[in-house]
C-alpha cells in the first residue's frame, strides 16, 4: 500500500495509533457508530483497492456541527444556512467521516460503493467511486487538521488494509486535479506515512 497523496511538508503527530475495530464481513467497521446513509449503490465489480482522502466543512469553514452527517443522509435544511439553498438537492456519501476530535463515524459499508469521488480517474481508470473507499475529515483547505484526526485516519487505513486489497492512498484532488482542491494544502501527507509504519495501540 502506497500513500500517493501530493506531497507535503513533514511534521510529528505523537502517540501509537489507536485501537479501532476490525471491518466485518459486511464491511462494517466493528464498535463504530453507523449512520445509514441512503446514497449508495453496489459496486460493480466488488473490489475496493483505493482510499481517498476528503475534507468537508458545513458551512463552510465551520466545524462541529450537524450538517455533513444531514448532507450524508437527505436531511439538510435549507433554511438553516445560505450556503445550504445551493447544495440541498445533492446526493452523496462518504464512507466515513472523521470529526475534528477525533470522532469516527460511518454511513456506508465498505463493500458497497458510496458517492463521494464524482467525476474521477485514477492511474488511468475513471469512476473512482467503483473501487474505492472515501473518507472525510472534518476540515478545509483553508486551516491545519487537529493532529488528534491523523492517528485516527491512519488507525482506519489499516483496519481496511487487514480487510481489503488497498494498494494507494490518495487525495480528492490527486483523483479530480482542476475540479477538487481537498484535502487541500493544510494536510501533512508526511505526519500521515510516519503514523501508518508505527505500531498500533493494543
Amino acid at each position: 500500500m502506497q500513500v500517493r497523496g501530493s506531497a507535503r511538508p513533514v511534521s510529528t503527530h505523537p502517540g501509537a495509533l489507536p485501537a479501532l475495530g476490525e471491518i466485518d464481513a459486511q464491511g462494517v467497521l466493528v464498535g463504530a457508530p453507523f449512520v445509514v446513509s441512503p446514497n449508495f449503490d453496489e459496486r460493480p465489480q466488488g473490489e475496493v483497492s483505493l482510499v481517498v482522502v476528503h475534507a468537508i466543512s458545513l458551512p463552510p469553514e465551520q466545524f462541529g456541527g450537524p450538517g455533513v452527517e444531514q448532507l450524508f443522509t437527505n436531511r439538510l435544511d435549507p433554511d438553516e444556512h445560505p450556503y445550504y439553498a445551493g447544495i440541498k438537492d445533492l446526493r452523496v456519501s462518504a464512507h466515513f467521516f472523521v470529526r475534528r476530535d477525533g470522532s469516527l463515524i460511518q454511513f456506508v459499508p465498505t463493500l458497497a460503493r458510496a458517492w463521494h469521488a464524482g467525476l474521477s480517474n485514477w492511474c488511468g481508470r475513471e469512476r473512482c467511486n467503483d473501487f474505492s473507499v472515501g473518507i472525510e475529515l472534518e476540515g478545509s483547505d483553508n486551516q491545519p487538521f487537529e493532529s488528534i484526526q491523523y492517528p485516527v485516519l491512519a488507525a482506519l487505513i489499516r483496519a481496511l488494509a487487514r480487510r481489503h486489497a488497498i494498494v494507494d492512498v490518495v487525495g480528492h484532488s490527486d483523483i479530480a486535479p482542476g475540479r477538487k482542491t481537498d484535502p487541500g494544502a493544510a494536510f501533512d501527507w508526511g505526519a500521515l506515512r510516519k503514523l501508518l509504519r508505527r505500531k498500533r495501540a493494543t
